[in-house]
């Protein structure tokens, strides 16, 4: 039997959305968001290991520049610059208290229009991390994966 695995959704600890650390549970957006609906935004994978210096964010300027420019080539205005971008991955990861963790950068846009054009609709950033060990899994590590492109 597999073990049973916290939803995503009902975790404690903080996220960042839009400048402010909120509560894991209220971290929310509406189900009529543009991106959901036509899949355009942005996110970037990032971890984070402790090291005998402490925590070291693994290439967080260059994460940061590509999920900026990610979002330049599709047309989002992220209204944060990357150094805040970066101070916000920091500060989620220090308030966490976490250690060894995943981060998860995302930028989207919001709910203000539905329509497949963008234009004239909020641009939204928000950060979370968690700790998460292998990122395929303890088995992956132990035999190997197999994978098909």
């Amino acid at each position: 039997m597999s073990p049973v695995v916290p939803s995503m959704a009902d975790r404690d600890g903080k996220i960042w959305m839009d400048g402010q650390m909120v509560d894991w549970r209220d971290a929310k957006i509406h189900v009529l968001t543009h991106t959901l609906h036509y899949g355009c935004g942005a996110f970037e994978g990032v971890r984070a290991y402790n090291t005998v210096n402490g925590t070291a964010i693994f290439r967080l300027e260059e994460h940061t520049e590509r999920l900026f420019n990610s979002a330049k080539i599709l047309r989002m205005k992220i209204p944060f610059t990357q150094e805040e971008a970066n101070e916000a991955q920091k500060t989620v990861v220090r308030e966490n208290k976490l250690e060894s963790c995943y981060l998860r950068p995302l930028t989207w846009i919001g709910d203000k229009k539905l329509g497949v054009s963008p234009k004239g609709n909020t641009i939204h950033l928000m950060v979370a991390a968690w700790a998460w060990g292998a990122y395929l899994g303890e088995e992956g590590m132990k035999r190997g994966i197999r994978v098909k492109t």
